[in-house]
Parts: C-alpha cells; sequence; structure tokens
C-alpha cells in the first residue's frame, strides 16, 4: 500500500467524490442530532443545521492521502492527527469544552508531529540563537495554533471558511510548484478537493456547517503546510528562512483573528466567547449579502496574493516597496473594519 500511487489528477478527482459523498452522508444521518447550545454565545449560525462537516472532511483527506503514495509518512501522519483533532472538535461541538481544555489539546496534537518529523520555524537561526530547536518548537507550535485557531474564528457564516481557506490551499499549491515542492503542491491540492466536497453543502443558504470538528481540521493542516514550506530560493529575496512569503498567505484569518481579539479585549468582553462582531458580520450590518461578503474576501485573496507574487519574482528594491504596500494595505483595512458597525 506504501507503493501505491494515483496521478495526481486522478487523486483529485476522487478526493472531492470522497468529501462529496461524506458530506452528503452527515448531512443525512446528523439532521436528527441536537446540539448544546453556549448560552452565553452569540452566533449566526442556524441550530437546526448538522455542524459535523469537518468530520466528512477529515476521512476523505486521510484517506485521500493514501492515493499519492510518495507523499511520505510524515503527511500520512499530519493527516492521522489533523483526523484526531476533528474528533476534539467534535466533542467540543456537542459538550462545549472549556477553552483551556481545547487549548492543552491543541498544544498536544501540534507538538507530537512537530517533534517527531522534526519540522519547525527557524527563529533561532534567523536571531543568531542556539537553544537546541526548543525555541524553534515553541515558536512553531504557537504559530500552529494561531492558524488553527483563526480559521475557527473566520468560521463565522455560510461558505467564509470555505472560501478562505480554499483560496489559501491554492496560493500554496502554486507557489510550491513554482517552487519544485511537488510534494507539497500535491497534498495542498487534495485539501482544496475536500473543502470543495463541502461547500457544496456550505454555499449560502448553508445545509451543512463545518463546525468546530471542520475548523479545527483545516486550520491544522494549513499551519503544517506552511511549516514544511521549504523556502530555499534561487535568487536574492526580501524574505528568510524564518520569514518565509508563505506565512502572509494567512493575513486574511490572522487579520479577522487579531481585529476580534483587540476588540473584545477592548469591550472587556472574553475572547473565546462566540459573538458577531468578525470582519463578516460588520460587512453583513453595512448592507452586503452573504454572497457578496464571499465574493470580497475571494477579490481581496486574490490582490493580497498578487502582492506577495510580485514581492518574490521582482527584484529586492521592488519587492521591498511592494511589501510596504501590502503592510499600509493591512493597516489600512485593520483600521477601517475596526471602525465597522458590529452586527446587532
Amino acid at each position: 500500500m506504501n507503493n501505491f500511487q494515483l496521478p495526481i489528477f486522478q487523486a483529485i478527482l476522487i478526493t472531492l467524490i470522497l468529501s462529496t459523498i461524506f458530506n452528503f452522508l452527515t448531512y443525512k444521518i446528523s439532521k436528527k442530532i441536537t446540539i448544546k447550545k453556549n448560552p452565553n454565545e452569540k452566533r449566526l449560525s442556524n441550530n437546526l443545521i448538522s455542524p459535523f462537516g469537518g468530520v466528512a472532511c477529515s476521512l476523505s483527506f486521510l484517506l485521500s492521502t493514501r492515493l499519492i503514495g510518495k507523499a511520505g509518512d510524515d503527511l500520512l501522519l499530519i493527516g492521522l492527527f489533523a483526523f484526531i483533532i476533528s474528533l476534539l472538535g467534535i466533542i467540543d461541538d456537542i459538550f462545549n469544552l472549556k477553552w483551556y481544555i481545547k487549548l492543552f489539546f491543541q498544544i498536544v496534537l501540534v507538538l507530537y508531529p512537530l517533534v517527531n518529523l522534526n519540522l519547525f520555524l527557524n527563529f533561532e537561526s534567523f536571531f543568531g540563537l542556539d537553544f537546541n530547536n526548543y525555541v524553534n518548537f515553541m515558536i512553531s507550535v504557537i504559530w500552529i495554533i494561531a492558524i488553527i485557531n483563526s480559521i475557527n474564528f473566520i468560521d463565522n457564516m455560510d461558505g467564509l471558511a470555505a472560501v478562505v481557506a480554499g483560496s489559501i490551499c491554492l496560493q500554496v499549491a502554486f507557489l510550491s510548484n513554482y517552487l519544485n515542492q511537488y510534494k507539497l503542491t500535491d497534498i495542498s491540492l487534495l485539501l482544496f478537493a475536500t473543502i470543495i466536497g463541502f461547500f457544496i453543502f456550505n454555499y449560502p443558504p448553508a445545509k451543512l456547517y463545518l463546525g468546530d470538528s471542520g475548523s479545527l481540521f483545516i486550520g491544522y493542516c494549513l499551519g503544517f503546510l506552511s511549516i514544511i514550506f521549504n523556502w530555499t530560493p534561487v535568487n536574492e529575496t526580501v524574505y528568510t528562512s524564518f520569514l518565509n512569503p508563505m506565512l502572509l498567505f494567512f493575513t486574511i484569518p490572522l487579520l479577522d483573528f487579531v481585529i476580534v481579539i483587540s476588540q473584545r479585549i477592548k469591550s472587556g468582553v472574553s475572547p473565546t466567547t462566540g459573538g458577531t462582531d468578525h470582519i463578516s458580520h460588520r460587512f453583513l450590518a453595512a448592507g452586503f449579502s452573504e454572497k457578496k461578503v464571499l465574493t470580497t474576501f475571494l477579490l481581496y485573496a486574490i490582490l493580497l496574493f498578487t502582492l506577495i507574487l510580485v514581492s518574490i519574482i521582482s527584484s529586492k528594491f521592488i519587492a521591498y516597496g511592494v511589501i510596504i504596500i501590502f503592510l499600509v494595505l493591512f493597516v489600512f483595512t485593520f483600521l477601517k473594519i475596526s471602525k465597522m458597525k458590529i452586527l446587532e
């Protein structure tokens, strides 16, 4: 079975079919399951819609990693732990776990594959330090957990998490293919196919939600993809092995994460309590339809990716200019959206 491998396009098609079938079955089976609602949370989600789409996604992705045999045992291990963290999400969806319990298990499920596979962001090398990779592992755990929870935060409107995560998958696939990291390209496309299979049922008006099981799973996979990515450019660049361009692909979910956390702390509200103060909710309050919000997020993702791509292929002088534009755009967006009305 380890030597079994399909051409990537066949693997993508099978993954899409598996995801669609599993999500359809989840939609049918979970219709009668009642989910316990947290009375302290304010959400737009319909309690009558199943939040178990993530189970179908994680299972189809785990099976699909066996279709590309050369992907290696490292990606199989990550796929397995991604499935396990989706199970944690199921428990949370049903029983509303305390935030510190979820955080503890997130740390354990992230740290084990990092240490086992010796994967990390090389923070120590960037700052000329040598702590035997302890600091590298700590920073890497913090980064992946930030991605996991930022995807969890942005799963707050029909289709939004799928659009944002799917666009990140395509960006990762494009850049990794450009840099001849085909293993990462393949796994990114399989994850994208998995998300599309779910999006069929999550497009507004949604029939199925990702739930914590799905947002944790997708955030986990994307976080590890950013760590696996090997940034070794041939020409001079403004980026380094630690501050590589793939980290910028997560600007949108991290922007929402920062806006929501900062606003809740400022208002004296717990950052872990669900609410309608996300970027998407502010657009809805401004009169946007859900479909228009999705289009806005997609166009913004394309704009950011264009800037990142230009900064990679341009001379160092031009790249610095593009990075400055990127940062100015980020700050402008943060300030502009922070002032927008919150959806009541």
